[in-house]
């Protein structure tokens, strides 16, 4: 299992659990402190499993819903990949 991000990260699947700024993060499947709907069972394809950082939605990298009740979600601190990113090597 790596433990980097490819691109934004929407095919991360490591085990980084806590933000760029320290913080734990919150259990994809838990509704507190923050109520969500990105639950696994809406995106079942983006492995929200335990606490991990993920990022199921578009954003520019993997987050999470953090267990601070003043702060909704952060950015997790995760190192890119050294691979082409897909679609890298194809000519437009």
């Amino acid at each position: 299992l790596e433990e980097c991000a490819a691109g934004t990260g929407a095919s991360y699947r490591g085990t980084v659990f806590v933000t760029a700024t320290g913080r734990t993060c919150q259990r994809w499947d838990a509704q507190a402190p923050h109520q969500h709907d990105r639950t696994p069972t809406n995106y079942p394809d983006s492995g929200l499993e335990e606490n991990y950082c993920r990022n199921p939605d578009g954003e520019a990298s993997p987050w999470c819903y953090t267990t601070d009740r003043f702060v909704r979600w952060e950015h997790c601190s995760i190192p890119a990949c050294n691979t082409p990113t897909e679609g890298a090597n194809r000519g437009q």
